[in-house]
C-alpha cells in the first residue's frame, strides 16, 4: 500500500487575495482572468496600490492547493517545492505543515525571496493573477524526491513549471520516475495563459503519455486548437489514458479509459473562482484512490467545487472539507 495518495510538486507561493471592481483592472492595463508573470518591482507596485482593499494571505500554489484539499478530506499528500528564509518563507511552510502535507524542504530554507501571488477577485467571481515566482523559479529536478514518488499512487505535475526551463525539467524527470516505477502520471494544464504561450513546453512535459489530466474548457481546445470539446476530448484520448474537463457553471465532463462521463453541476452564487480547478482536482484524485469510481469521484469534485466558489479564498475549512466525504 503506497505512503501517500499524491505526490506533487509545483510553485510554493503565498497568496494575497484582494476583492477588485473591473475599473482596477481597466486602469492597470491587466489582463482579466489569467495568470500574469511579474518582477518583484512590478509586484511591489501593484500591492502599493490594492493596499487599500481588504485582503488576507495563505500558503497556496496551484498543485499545493490540490495536495492540502486530498489531504484535509482524509487522504495523504507529499509536496516538493521551494521557498526562501525570510518571512513569507517561514509562514508557508507552517501552513504547509499545519495542513498535515509532508514536504522536501523540512525546514531547510534557500536563499532569495518567497514568491508571492496577488489573486484580484472581480465582482463576477473571476479571478485574475499577478505572479512574482520568487525562488520558485529555480525549482528543479533537485527538489524531486525520487523516494517519495516511488511512495505514491499519483505523481501530480502542476502545468505553471512549464513556464521555466528547470520548473519544466523537474515535471519531465518527476514523470520518468513515475513511469519507471509504475506510479499514475497526473498532470494539471493550470491557466489558459500558460496553455497559449508554452503548449511545446506542456507536449513535452507529457512525453509518451500520461494517466490522468486536469483541464478547464478554454485550455482543453486551445491546447488541442478544435472548437469543441468533443473534439478536443478525441485529440486528449490520444495521450491521456483518462481525464477530467471542467466545464464552469456546466459542469465537467469525465474520461475514464472507456466512457465519456457527464458531471452535474452544483447550482450557487459565485463569489470566488479562485482555487475551484485546484479543489476539484484533490477531490477527485481523493475519490481514486479511495475506492470511487470516476462518476463518484467527478460528483464529489463538483460539489467541492461548487463550495469552494461561494467563498473566498483558495481553500475550504478543515470542516468543510471532512463534511464532503460523508
Amino acid at each position: 500500500m503506497a505512503k501517500y495518495d499524491v505526490y506533487g510538486l509545483g510553485n510554493a507561493l503565498v497568496d494575497m487575495e484582494f476583492e477588485i471592481k473591473d475599473q482596477f483592472l481597466l486602469e492597470n492595463n491587466i489582463d482579466k482572468g489569467v495568470m500574469t508573470l511579474v518582477d518583484e518591482n512590478q509586484q511591489h507596485e501593484m500591492i502599493e496600490q490594492l493596499d487599500i482593499f481588504a485582503g488576507k494571505k495563505a500558503s497556496g500554489g496551484s498543485a499545493a492547493n490540490t495536495l492540502i484539499a486530498t489531504r484535509s478530506m482524509g487522504g495523504s499528500a507529499y509536496y516538493s517545492c521551494k521557498v526562501a528564509d525570510d518571512e513569507l518563507g517561514h509562514f508557508y511552510l507552517d501552513d504547509l505543515k499545519a495542513a498535515g502535507v509532508d514536504c522536501n524542504m523540512n525546514g531547510k530554507h534557500k536563499g532569495g525571496i518567497t514568491g508571492k501571488c496577488l489573486v484580484m477577485i472581480t465582482p463576477d467571481a473571476e479571478r485574475t493573477m499577478h505572479t512574482f515566482l520568487g525562488v520558485s523559479s529555480e525549482l528543479s529536478p533537485y527538489e524531486v524526491n525520487e523516494d517519495a514518488i516511488k511512495n505514491s499512487s499519483f505523481c501530480y505535475l502542476e502545468g505553471y513549471l512549464t513556464t521555466s526551463e528547470t520548473g519544466k525539467a523537474a515535471n519531465i524527470t518527476a514523470r520518468e520516475t513515475a513511469e519507471t516505477n509504475n506510479v499514475k502520471t497526473a498532470l494539471t494544464f493550470s491557466d489558459p495563459f500558460v496553455v497559449e504561450h508554452f503548449r511545446d513546453g506542456f507536449t513535452e512535459t507529457i512525453g509518451n503519455g500520461i494517466d490522468l489530466l486536469f483541464c478547464n474548457e478554454t485550455e482543453a481546445l486551445s491546447y488541442t486548437q478544435k472548437d469543441s470539446i468533443e473534439e478536443a476530448a478525441k485529440v486528449i484520448k490520444t495521450f491521456s489514458k483518462t481525464f477530467a474537463i471542467t466545464l464552469g457553471a456546466k459542469g465537467a465532463v469525465v474520461f475514464d479509459g472507456q466512457d465519456l462521463i457527464d458531471i452535474d453541476a452544483h447550482p450557487v452564487t459565485a463569489v470566488d473562482s479562485n482555487g475551484a480547478g485546484d479543489l476539484f482536482a484533490g477531490a477527485f484524485m481523493y475519490g481514486l484512490t479511495h475506492g470511487m469510481s470516476f462518476k463518484q469521484s467527478g460528483n464529489l469534485a463538483s460539489k467541492a467545487s461548487s463550495q469552494i466558489v461561494s467563498q473566498f479564498g483558495p481553500r475550504l475549512k478543515l470542516g468543510q472539507y471532512q463534511l464532503l466525504t460523508k
